[in-house]
């Protein structure tokens, strides 16, 4: 049986205050719907991701005897088309592996990197900092690593070739896709932004100059092309050659220092998932320069007190979240790419730092701040296939269209990934979060992310399947989901429909879903917590796996699909 949700429902301390007001702006555009999941149930294999024609796509590739990485493939190729404020190969992600035939783990990182000419004080102007040059801009792109890291991931373990699984984004980009309502409200976010440029113009807007609305038939027939290109060998024909060539003149002919002797030096990187015991679970997630680890230590610390017996969003389990994430947040201040900077991730996750980091949270001791997350146009999905793998992915180009910049002739949008850099100590970037000297400019060296993929092992087998998009929400998305499901033991559709809570410790403020029940926010105000209503925070996909039955769901606060057999 094939579901597609789209079609038929299965149901189942006080610091900088002035800066809440943009925090919550950009939350607020991940998504305006109430709080709400739709779900789909299957024996064999399930897709779930943020838009339906790329879950169908996944599912497709799997019923054409493909695996999970081959569909996951399939699946970035379409999200890069259909979601492309969000991601595409412009951009880079992470994937987080379960290989059923050796039961183990594997993290691939195609984050991407700094080009070569990339410095400390790039962003200074007249001895000030300009952070505005690392969020728009030739100056905020990166070196995209999304076509190494699917060629990476396919050569490694897929069955099929390249053109095989980029077909289904090919004909979407090239014979037109309805615009879902997420997209139509990001190009009219930024439409101020981009309508001006070519590449945007031709795409998203009228004739007439409007931003096309919901429903619209779109058409990116340049990026067609472009995947028809790569053919069955994506990396050595996106990163060398014509290709290259068009990508790095582009960039330099509008003041960028990218150039085509970066992208033939890009590589992926095959790293160790990190880990941690939680509930009678393993939950791994990828490491540095992802923020898995900072999801694992909330955990950690959530982990004593019989969290369950507190029920399931009841303010004394809120307080008690609010602080642990509060200390998480402010730990990850020492994250960065473990090649420049020590990580001490064992340290952070040993029980002693776990102990000492939830006394602190609890008896409200004071800690110094530390910055959070903020990569915001992102998307994330998931898989798992007939053959027991399963595949997180969490993919991005940073901010909504990355660095508001699209090269006419391949059609594709650029990231402004050095946004997720410290621009300087003490600056903030696109979230009002300021750098850290652990995360600043270097050459070659990848930024600091939110992405934190997540698959929870119970007695050696995938459990859970989870990943988030929307800046630090993420963080605190995925944590809250894995609460729900290994703790308090609710289905991803039920987990996904609760109303969610962010801290990410500078600024002091909660930030809570207005669906939250009154009397809870009423009591949580009561206990002294600075809250901050928003309509929305992040979007959770999530599957989880029980013998003989897959159920999958995605968050409706971003849109989607679940495509099951």
């Amino acid at each position: 049986m094939s579901v597609d949700s789209t079609f038929r429902l299965n149901p189942r301390r006080r610091r900088h205050p002035a800066r809440s007001a943009a925090v919550f702006l950009c939350f607020a555009v991940v998504a305006m719907s109430p709080p709400r999941a739709r779900a789909a149930s299957a024996p064999r294999e399930m897709v779930v991701a943020e838009s339906a024609p790329a879950a169908q796509a996944g599912l497709a590739m799997l019923k054409q005897g493909g695996n999970a990485v081959d569909a996951a493939a399939a699946v970035s190729l379409v999200l890069g088309v259909t979601n492309a404020g969000s991601c595409g190969i412009g951009g880079g992600g992470f994937m987080l592996i379960y290989w059923a035939k050796t039961h183990q783990l594997y993290a691939l990182d195609y984050r991407e990197t700094a080009p070569g000419a990339a410095r400390a004080d790039m962003y200074m102007r007249n001895g000030k900092p300009d952070e505005d040059l690392a969020r728009t801009g030739a100056l905020a792109i990166a070196v995209p690593g999304e076509v190494a890291g699917l060629d990476a991931a396919l050569t490694r373990f897929g069955t099929m070739k390249f053109a095989q699984v980029a077909a289904p984004a090919i004909k979407l980009a090239r014979d037109g896709f309805a615009l879902n309502p997420h997209l139509a409200k990001e190009i009219a976010f930024v439409a101020p932004m981009i309508q001006a440029d070519p590449a945007f113009r031709s795409v998203y807007f009228t004739t007439d100059g409007h931003p096309e609305p919901a429903g619209a038939m779109i058409y990116n027939r340049n990026l067609a092309a472009t995947l028809t290109a790569l053919g069955d060998h994506p990396a050595a024909n996106f990163y060398h050659g014509t290709i290259a060539a068009q990508l790095a003149g582009f960039v330099k002919a509008h003041g960028g220092i990218l150039t085509a002797a970066d992208l033939a030096g890009y590589r992926p990187l095959w790293r160790d998932p990190i880990h941690l015991p939680y509930a009678g679970y393993e939950v791994y997630t990828m490491p540095p320069p992802s923020s898995g680890g900072v999801v694992l230590e909330i955990l950690g610390m959530m982990a004593t007190g019989q969290v369950a017996g507190l029920g399931v969003d009841s303010p004394p389990y809120l307080a008690r979240l609010i602080e642990m994430m509060r200390e998480g947040f402010i730990d990850r201040a020492q994250y960065a790419d473990p090649a420049f900077v020590n990580v001490p991730v064992a340290a952070l996750l040993s029980p002693a730092h776990l102990a000492q980091a939830r006394d602190r949270a609890l008896h409200h001791m004071a800690a110094p701040p530390g910055a959070a997350a903020h990569d915001h146009g992102t998307s994330n999905f998931a898989v798992a296939d007939r053959y027991g793998n399963v595949v997180d992915v969490t993919t991005t180009v940073n901010t909504i269209f990355g660095a508001k910049l699209a090269v006419p002739a391949l059609g594709v949008v650029l990231n402004d990934e050095m946004d997720d850099f410290g621009v300087a100590p003490g600056v903030p970037n696109a979230f009002k979060l300021a750098g850290e000297k652990n995360n600043e400019v270097a050459p070659g060296k990848r930024p600091l992310s939110s992405m934190s993929p997540l698959i929870a092992l119970k007695h050696g087998r995938p459990a859970l399947v989870a990943g988030g998009a929307g800046g630090p929400t993420i963080i605190s998305g995925v944590t809250q989901i894995a609460l729900d499901v290994l703790a308090f033991h609710l289905g991803p559709a039920a987990a996904l429909n609760l109303p969610r809570i962010h801290d990410q410790a500078d600024p002091d403020m909660v930030f809570v879903e207005a669906s939250m029940p009154p009397q809870t926010i009423d009591q949580l105000r009561a206990m002294g917590y600075r809250l901050k209503l928003v309509p929305e925070l992040g979007a959770v996909n999530a599957i989880t796996i029980e013998a003989g039955e897959l159920s999958g769901a995605f968050d409706l606060r971003k849109g989607g699909g679940a495509a099951g057999d």
